[in-house]
Protein backbone atom coordinates (compact mmCIF):
# COMPACT_ATOMS: atom_id res chain seq x y z
CA UNK A 1 0.00 0.00 0.00
CA UNK A 2 1.59 3.29 -1.11
CA UNK A 3 1.90 6.47 0.91
CA UNK A 4 -0.94 8.24 -0.94
CA UNK A 5 -3.41 5.46 -0.16
CA UNK A 6 -2.34 5.37 3.47
CA UNK A 7 -2.78 9.14 3.75
CA UNK A 8 -6.27 8.88 2.22
CA UNK A 9 -7.30 6.09 4.60
CA UNK A 10 -5.96 8.08 7.54
CA UNK A 11 -7.98 11.13 6.50
CA UNK A 12 -11.14 9.05 6.12
CA UNK A 13 -10.56 7.53 9.56
CA UNK A 14 -9.97 10.94 11.12
CA UNK A 15 -13.22 12.13 9.56
CA UNK A 16 -15.47 9.18 10.36
CA UNK A 17 -14.12 8.05 13.74
CA UNK A 18 -15.02 11.16 15.84
CA UNK A 19 -18.55 11.16 14.44
CA UNK A 20 -19.00 7.43 14.99
CA UNK A 21 -17.53 7.63 18.49
CA UNK A 22 -19.96 10.35 19.61
CA UNK A 23 -22.94 8.51 18.07
CA UNK A 24 -21.89 5.28 19.78
CA UNK A 25 -21.43 7.12 23.08
CA UNK A 26 -25.04 8.29 22.83
CA UNK A 27 -26.17 4.80 21.85
CA UNK A 28 -24.49 2.93 24.70
CA UNK A 29 -25.38 5.58 27.28
CA UNK A 30 -29.02 5.42 26.20
CA UNK A 31 -29.00 1.61 26.32
CA UNK A 32 -28.15 1.77 30.02
CA UNK A 33 -29.78 4.97 31.25
CA UNK A 34 -32.63 5.68 28.79
CA UNK A 35 -32.23 9.47 28.92
CA UNK A 36 -35.16 11.72 28.08
CA UNK A 37 -33.99 13.68 25.04
CA UNK A 38 -37.10 15.74 24.34
CA UNK A 39 -35.81 18.83 26.17
CA UNK A 40 -32.20 18.68 24.82
CA UNK A 41 -33.55 18.18 21.28
CA UNK A 42 -35.93 21.12 21.66
CA UNK A 43 -33.11 23.31 22.98
CA UNK A 44 -30.95 22.28 20.05
CA UNK A 45 -33.63 23.06 17.47
CA UNK A 46 -34.79 26.29 19.13
CA UNK A 47 -31.49 27.80 20.37
CA UNK A 48 -28.21 26.05 19.60
CA UNK A 49 -28.67 25.26 15.87
CA UNK A 50 -30.17 28.71 15.12
CA UNK A 51 -27.20 30.26 16.95
CA UNK A 52 -24.79 28.21 14.82
CA UNK A 53 -26.56 29.25 11.61
CA UNK A 54 -26.56 32.94 12.53
CA UNK A 55 -22.97 32.90 13.78
CA UNK A 56 -21.68 31.40 10.54
CA UNK A 57 -23.79 33.52 8.20
CA UNK A 58 -23.07 36.80 10.01
CA UNK A 59 -19.31 36.24 10.11
CA UNK A 60 -17.10 38.63 8.13
CA UNK A 61 -15.70 35.76 6.06
CA UNK A 62 -19.14 34.67 4.83
CA UNK A 63 -20.13 35.81 1.33
CA UNK A 64 -23.53 34.45 0.38
CA UNK A 65 -22.88 35.01 -3.32
CA UNK A 66 -20.19 32.33 -3.20
CA UNK A 67 -22.76 29.67 -2.35
CA UNK A 68 -25.73 30.39 -4.64
CA UNK A 69 -24.88 27.61 -7.11
CA UNK A 70 -24.24 25.19 -4.25
CA UNK A 71 -27.65 26.05 -2.77
CA UNK A 72 -29.28 25.42 -6.15
CA UNK A 73 -27.46 22.09 -6.30
CA UNK A 74 -28.71 21.16 -2.83
CA UNK A 75 -32.30 21.99 -3.82
CA UNK A 76 -31.89 19.90 -6.97
CA UNK A 77 -30.60 16.93 -4.94
CA UNK A 78 -33.51 17.11 -2.48
CA UNK A 79 -36.28 17.55 -5.04
CA UNK A 80 -34.62 15.48 -7.76
CA UNK A 81 -34.25 12.47 -5.46
CA UNK A 82 -38.00 12.44 -4.94
CA UNK A 83 -38.75 12.74 -8.65
CA UNK A 84 -36.19 10.06 -9.52
CA UNK A 85 -37.56 7.55 -7.02
CA UNK A 86 -41.25 8.33 -7.54
CA UNK A 87 -41.77 5.84 -10.42
CA UNK A 88 -39.71 3.20 -8.60
CA UNK A 89 -41.80 3.59 -5.44
CA UNK A 90 -45.04 3.38 -7.47
CA UNK A 91 -43.79 0.30 -9.33
CA UNK A 92 -42.97 -1.43 -6.04
CA UNK A 93 -46.33 -0.48 -4.53
CA UNK A 94 -44.79 1.53 -1.68
CA UNK A 95 -46.68 4.17 0.27
CA UNK A 96 -45.36 7.38 -1.28
CA UNK A 97 -45.98 9.53 1.80
CA UNK A 98 -44.01 7.06 3.90
CA UNK A 99 -41.14 6.29 1.55
CA UNK A 100 -40.36 9.45 -0.45
CA UNK A 101 -39.75 12.05 2.31
CA UNK A 102 -36.88 10.06 3.92
CA UNK A 103 -35.37 9.64 0.44
CA UNK A 104 -35.51 13.38 -0.17
CA UNK A 105 -34.66 14.95 3.18
CA UNK A 106 -31.26 13.76 4.35
CA UNK A 107 -29.32 14.03 7.57
CA UNK A 108 -27.60 17.31 6.71
CA UNK A 109 -27.77 18.45 10.35
CA UNK A 110 -26.87 15.68 12.78
CA UNK A 111 -24.39 14.09 10.39
CA UNK A 112 -23.87 16.45 7.47
CA UNK A 113 -22.49 19.50 9.26
CA UNK A 114 -19.81 17.72 11.33
CA UNK A 115 -18.99 15.38 8.42
CA UNK A 116 -18.34 18.19 5.93
CA UNK A 117 -16.27 20.13 8.47
CA UNK A 118 -14.14 17.14 9.44
CA UNK A 119 -13.68 16.05 5.82
CA UNK A 120 -12.89 19.46 4.31
CA UNK A 121 -11.81 21.61 7.25
CA UNK A 122 -13.28 24.44 9.30
CA UNK A 123 -13.49 26.63 6.18
CA UNK A 124 -16.24 24.30 4.91
CA UNK A 125 -18.61 25.20 7.77
CA UNK A 126 -20.45 27.95 5.81
CA UNK A 127 -21.08 25.50 2.95
CA UNK A 128 -22.34 22.88 5.41
CA UNK A 129 -24.72 25.45 6.90
CA UNK A 130 -26.01 26.42 3.43
CA UNK A 131 -26.67 22.76 2.56
CA UNK A 132 -28.45 22.24 5.87
CA UNK A 133 -30.46 25.44 5.50
CA UNK A 134 -31.73 24.49 2.02
CA UNK A 135 -32.64 20.95 3.07
CA UNK A 136 -34.30 22.16 6.26
CA UNK A 137 -36.36 24.85 4.52
CA UNK A 138 -37.57 22.38 1.90
CA UNK A 139 -38.39 19.84 4.60
CA UNK A 140 -40.64 22.26 6.48
CA UNK A 141 -42.39 23.35 3.27
CA UNK A 142 -42.40 20.68 0.55
CA UNK A 143 -41.96 17.82 3.03
CA UNK A 144 -44.85 18.89 5.24
CA UNK A 145 -47.02 19.56 2.15
CA UNK A 146 -46.41 15.98 0.94
CA UNK A 147 -47.82 14.66 4.22
CA UNK A 148 -50.63 17.19 4.54
CA UNK A 149 -51.79 19.29 1.57
CA UNK A 150 -53.76 21.49 3.96
CA UNK A 151 -50.70 22.57 5.94
CA UNK A 152 -49.91 26.27 6.31
CA UNK A 153 -46.76 26.98 4.33
CA UNK A 154 -46.28 30.32 6.11
CA UNK A 155 -45.89 28.49 9.43
CA UNK A 156 -42.31 27.73 8.41
CA UNK A 157 -41.49 31.39 9.04
CA UNK A 158 -41.97 30.77 12.77
CA UNK A 159 -39.29 28.08 12.80
CA UNK A 160 -36.26 29.41 14.77
CA UNK A 161 -33.80 27.91 12.26
CA UNK A 162 -35.55 29.66 9.36
CA UNK A 163 -35.64 32.92 11.33
CA UNK A 164 -31.90 32.58 12.03
CA UNK A 165 -31.24 31.86 8.35
CA UNK A 166 -33.16 34.91 7.16
CA UNK A 167 -31.52 37.10 9.81
CA UNK A 168 -28.07 35.77 8.91
CA UNK A 169 -28.61 36.39 5.18
CA UNK A 170 -29.86 39.90 5.89
CA UNK A 171 -26.89 40.60 8.16
CA UNK A 172 -24.47 39.35 5.53
CA UNK A 173 -26.05 41.34 2.69
CA UNK A 174 -26.10 44.50 4.82
CA UNK A 175 -22.39 44.13 5.60
CA UNK A 176 -22.97 44.74 9.29
CA UNK A 177 -20.37 44.07 11.97
CA UNK A 178 -20.96 42.59 15.40
CA UNK A 179 -19.20 43.40 18.70
CA UNK A 180 -16.70 40.57 19.36
CA UNK A 181 -18.16 39.74 22.77
CA UNK A 182 -21.67 39.28 21.34
CA UNK A 183 -20.37 37.22 18.43
CA UNK A 184 -18.43 34.97 20.83
CA UNK A 185 -21.57 34.49 22.92
CA UNK A 186 -23.63 33.43 19.88
CA UNK A 187 -20.82 31.30 18.46
CA UNK A 188 -20.35 29.44 21.76
CA UNK A 189 -24.06 28.63 21.87
CA UNK A 190 -23.84 27.34 18.32
CA UNK A 191 -20.86 25.10 19.07
CA UNK A 192 -23.05 23.11 21.46
CA UNK A 193 -25.26 21.97 18.61
CA UNK A 194 -22.94 19.70 16.61
CA UNK A 195 -21.88 17.20 19.31
CA UNK A 196 -25.40 17.28 20.77
CA UNK A 197 -26.90 16.39 17.35
CA UNK A 198 -24.55 13.41 17.06
CA UNK A 199 -25.20 12.26 20.63
CA UNK A 200 -28.97 12.54 20.06
CA UNK A 201 -28.63 10.47 16.88
CA UNK A 202 -26.99 7.71 18.93
CA UNK A 203 -29.79 7.83 21.50
CA UNK A 204 -32.39 7.64 18.73
CA UNK A 205 -30.71 4.53 17.30
CA UNK A 206 -31.68 2.57 20.40
CA UNK A 207 -35.23 2.63 19.05
CA UNK A 208 -34.43 0.83 15.79
CA UNK A 209 -37.42 -1.22 14.64
CA UNK A 210 -36.26 -4.20 12.60
CA UNK A 211 -39.79 -5.39 11.84
CA UNK A 212 -39.65 -3.40 8.59
CA UNK A 213 -36.04 -4.20 7.81
CA UNK A 214 -36.65 -4.85 4.09
CA UNK A 215 -38.03 -1.34 3.61
CA UNK A 216 -35.19 0.06 5.73
CA UNK A 217 -32.50 -1.67 3.67
CA UNK A 218 -34.12 -0.49 0.43
CA UNK A 219 -34.14 3.08 1.71
CA UNK A 220 -30.58 2.80 3.02
CA UNK A 221 -29.41 2.02 -0.53
CA UNK A 222 -31.69 4.25 -2.60
CA UNK A 223 -31.36 7.42 -0.51
CA UNK A 224 -27.60 7.96 -1.03
CA UNK A 225 -27.67 6.46 -4.54
CA UNK A 226 -30.38 8.83 -5.77
CA UNK A 227 -28.67 11.83 -4.14
CA UNK A 228 -25.34 11.06 -5.79
CA UNK A 229 -27.00 10.48 -9.18
CA UNK A 230 -28.74 13.87 -9.04
CA UNK A 231 -25.53 15.61 -7.90
CA UNK A 232 -23.69 14.16 -10.90
CA UNK A 233 -26.57 15.05 -13.22
CA UNK A 234 -26.67 18.76 -12.26
CA UNK A 235 -22.90 19.31 -12.20
CA UNK A 236 -22.63 20.01 -15.98
CA UNK A 237 -25.28 22.69 -15.53
CA UNK A 238 -23.95 24.23 -12.30
CA UNK A 239 -20.22 23.90 -13.08
CA UNK A 240 -19.25 23.89 -9.40
CA UNK A 241 -15.54 23.95 -8.61
CA UNK A 242 -14.04 20.69 -7.39
CA UNK A 243 -14.36 21.63 -3.71
CA UNK A 244 -18.03 22.63 -3.83
CA UNK A 245 -18.81 19.64 -6.03
CA UNK A 246 -17.26 17.47 -3.31
CA UNK A 247 -19.58 19.12 -0.79
CA UNK A 248 -22.59 18.43 -3.02
CA UNK A 249 -21.72 14.77 -3.64
CA UNK A 250 -21.21 14.21 0.08
CA UNK A 251 -24.53 15.96 0.73
CA UNK A 252 -26.21 13.66 -1.79
CA UNK A 253 -24.75 10.58 -0.09
CA UNK A 254 -26.12 11.41 3.36
CA UNK A 255 -28.69 9.04 4.92
CA UNK A 256 -32.28 10.06 5.78
CA UNK A 257 -32.72 12.76 8.42
CA UNK A 258 -33.90 11.75 11.89
CA UNK A 259 -36.41 14.61 11.57
CA UNK A 260 -38.35 12.45 9.07
CA UNK A 261 -39.40 10.19 11.94
CA UNK A 262 -40.52 13.12 14.10
CA UNK A 263 -42.57 14.62 11.25
CA UNK A 264 -44.10 11.23 10.38
CA UNK A 265 -45.03 10.77 14.03
CA UNK A 266 -46.67 14.19 14.15
CA UNK A 267 -48.77 13.46 11.04
CA UNK A 268 -49.35 9.78 11.93
CA UNK A 269 -47.79 8.64 8.65
CA UNK A 270 -46.58 5.14 9.56
CA UNK A 271 -43.87 6.41 11.94
CA UNK A 272 -42.52 2.91 12.68
CA UNK A 273 -41.92 2.28 8.98
CA UNK A 274 -40.21 5.66 8.68
CA UNK A 275 -38.10 4.90 11.77
CA UNK A 276 -36.79 1.73 10.13
CA UNK A 277 -35.87 3.62 6.95
CA UNK A 278 -34.17 6.42 8.87
CA UNK A 279 -32.22 4.41 11.40
CA UNK A 280 -31.12 1.58 9.11
CA UNK A 281 -30.08 4.25 6.62
CA UNK A 282 -27.92 5.94 9.23
CA UNK A 283 -26.38 2.61 10.26
CA UNK A 284 -25.61 1.81 6.60
CA UNK A 285 -23.95 5.21 6.24
CA UNK A 286 -21.07 3.91 8.38
CA UNK A 287 -20.10 1.89 5.29
CA UNK A 288 -21.37 4.16 2.52
CA UNK A 289 -19.86 7.44 3.77
CA UNK A 290 -16.24 6.17 3.90
CA UNK A 291 -16.63 4.86 0.33
CA UNK A 292 -17.93 8.25 -0.85
CA UNK A 293 -15.16 10.05 1.03
CA UNK A 294 -12.57 7.85 -0.68
CA UNK A 295 -14.02 9.01 -4.00
CA UNK A 296 -14.50 12.72 -3.24
CA UNK A 297 -11.22 13.22 -1.37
Amino acid sequence: MDATTLALLERIFQTVFPLTAIVLTGFFYAKKHRPEMAIPNKLNLDIFVPALIFAVMSAKSFEIGDYIDLALGAAAVVLGSGLLLLPIAKLMGLNLKTFLPPMMFNNSGNLGIPLVVLAFGEQALPAAIILFMVENMLHFTVGVYILDHRSNMLAVLRNPMIIASIAGIGWSLAGLTMPPAIYTFIDMLGQISIPLMLFALGVRMTFVDFSQWQLGVLGALLCPLSGIVIALAVQPWLQLDSTQFGYLVLFGALPPAVLNYMVAERYQQEPHHVASIVLLGNIASLIIIPLVLAWTL
